[in-house]
């Protein structure tokens, strides 16, 4: 396949395609639970300190108010991206009580029942009762104790210069935003023919704790003791049939090949009521979701990969994103890695660009029904069974090992790899993809392999593994200190970020009951 893209690496490889390729950007969200000295959830709410989750730039939390989320600025070098992680990781360290700590792996600690979850609380004003309303209604959906996975985005653009030039290769006329929103829907159909990769390179949740499925009979997994479940070949449980799944999202078969197809989907499932929803009521009359249709808005949608764009001020992300296109795209099969203190590095950055700039040169067919049906069969596939030697995968029809197609996309992510470290003028691109290929040489190498060999030297639990990297991780970001202005910087956003709110909160014109029904309308 790389000769395909050949004549594009040789426009690439010109002065002006070089001065692009210094500039992808990338940025990352990482989420994390905070727990107990007892690993345990912590209960507790939002640390004051860490300022308003409504507003602050930096950091917020997600489903719960027990599981953080942290957000990079957008860059251009993923050391200042790991950088800037590591500091947010220090601050946080620096708010939380003593006797919290933050879950180091995607897979959570032991759990209460659901309904102890606490859900994320942002204020008084109509937007922060919505976002509670729509984590409400997604514990009514799919349970709290599934809202509890951990993991990692990374949002990834090319630079217009880049689109420019293959837009003037191609010899195609049409407005730059329509070029570069159809030529990043051909990137998420190529990466979904090879996220699996990604799940087999970067996975690190073989095995979990047995709380996590108590209500879930059927689970397929072995005993690994008397505390953890486990798949001797799993990659990434997080991202199977135990964690992000849903019924009613099964049929929806939204389409990636334009962004009106996508679009037209996403506003049929918002729009469309769905019948075991309907019967969803709590107690006290209040509403138990946003509205009782597929989705109750776009980011309840699940994907591997989903492309983005920022709304303007009262605007929908599928408006936006129907409008004025593609942005950028944000990947979202990640775990985090347990054995690193910010969950990702480097390396994985530098690969996952070349990756992805690969996925955006190979030419990209319209998807269909059947490579659906195939592209799910392969995920399936390497979540639970992605180190068993000889795995077959399915392209096109045809089976395939899985080393043999890795090698193959390796192949040309290296040409790739080789492009981007000459417009950087470092090594960097090229040493990360060699590491990822000795990984599918030997899959001792993965994370999902090394997790399972310590649990096993240490004679150890799920549960014992992941608290020991914690309790780790807590001595280390406790131990290190933030130079002065970098922790008043933090303390000045926390402060901002409290008065933001304090200001939608006094804004608010309309009762709540009113503002659900327009935006519902909307």
């Amino acid at each position: 396949m790389l000769a395909h893209i050949q004549s594009t690496l040789d426009v690439l490889g010109q002065p002006a395609g070089l001065s692009a390729l210094a500039n992808l950007r990338h940025g990352v969200e990482k989420e994390s639970l905070r727990i107990d000295p007892e690993g345990r959830l912590a209960l507790t709410s939002h640390p004051q300190g860490l300022g308003a989750a409504l507003t602050h730039d930096c950091i917020t939390t997600d489903f719960s108010e027990s599981l953080m989320e942290f957000i990079t600025p957008v860059a251009g070098d993923p050391a200042a991206t790991v950088r800037t992680l590591e500091d947010i990781h220090t601050f946080i360290y620096s708010q939380l009580p003593r006797e919290e700590l933050l879950w180091t792996s995607s897979m959570p600690c032991v759990l209460p029942d659901g309904s102890e979850i606490p859900l994320a609380r942002y204020g008084s004003s109509n937007i922060a009762t919505l976002k509670t309303l729509y984590r409400r209604g997604l514990g009514f959906r799919y349970g709290r104790t599934m809202q509890t996975i951990a993991g990692i985005h990374f949002n990834f653009s090319l630079p217009d210069s880049l689109w420019q030039l293959l837009q003037t290769r191609e010899g195609n006329d049409e407005p730059l935003e329509v070029f570069r929103t159809a030529r990043y829907f051909a990137l998420i159909r190529n990466f979904r023919r090879s996220a699996w990769l990604l799940l087999y390179l970067f996975g690190a949740s073989p095995a979990l704790c047995r709380s996590f499925v108590r209500h879930t009979p059927n689970h397929g997994l072995e005993p690994w003791d008397e505390a953890s479940l486990y798949l001797p070949y799993a990659t990434s449980l997080r991202m199977g049939d135990l964690g992000y799944t849903s019924k009613a999202q099964a049929g929806l078969g939204i389409s990636y090949n334009s962004v009106g197809e996508y679009t037209d989907g996403l506003l049929r499932a918002i729009q469309t009521p769905y019948e075991p929803y309907l019967a969803f009521s709590t107690d006290d009359g209040s509403p138990a979701q946003v509205n009782p249709n597929i989705l109750q808005m776009e980011a309840e949608f699940y994907s591997t990969i989903r492309p983005k764009r920022i709304p303007a001020k009262g605007e929908r992300p599928v408006t936006a994103l129907r409008k004025h296109g593609v942005e950028y795209i944000e990947v979202r099969c990640l775990d985090l890695n347990p054995f690193l203190a910010v969950g990702i590095d480097e390396e994985t950055m530098h690969f996952l660009s070349g990756f992805l700039l690969y996925c955006a040169l190979q030419p990209s067919p319209p998807s269909h029904g059947g490579e659906y049906a195939e592209i799910d069969m392969n995920h399936k596939a390497v979540v639970r069974r992605g180190r068993e030697p000889g795995l077959m995968l399915l392209r096109q029809g045809q089976a395939l090992t899985l080393q043999g197609w890795a090698h193959e996309i390796l192949d040309g992510v290296a040409a790739i790899a080789e492009l981007l470290d000459k417009a950087t003028g470092k090594p960097l691109h090229g040493a990360a993809t060699a590491i990822q290929r000795a990984k599918v040489q030997d899959s001792v190498l993965t994370p999902s392999a090394r997790v399972l060999e310590r649990m096993r030297e240490l004679k150890t639990s799920y549960f014992r593994f992941a608290m020991n990297q914690s309790l780790a991780n807590s001595d280390f970001f406790r131990a290190r200190q933030l130079p002065p202005e970098r922790q008043q910087d933090f303390l000045q956003r926390s402060a901002r970020s409290i008065e933001q709110q304090r200001a939608i909160e006094q804004a608010d014109t309309v009762d709540f009951t009113s503002f659900l029904q327009q935006f519902n309308a909307h």
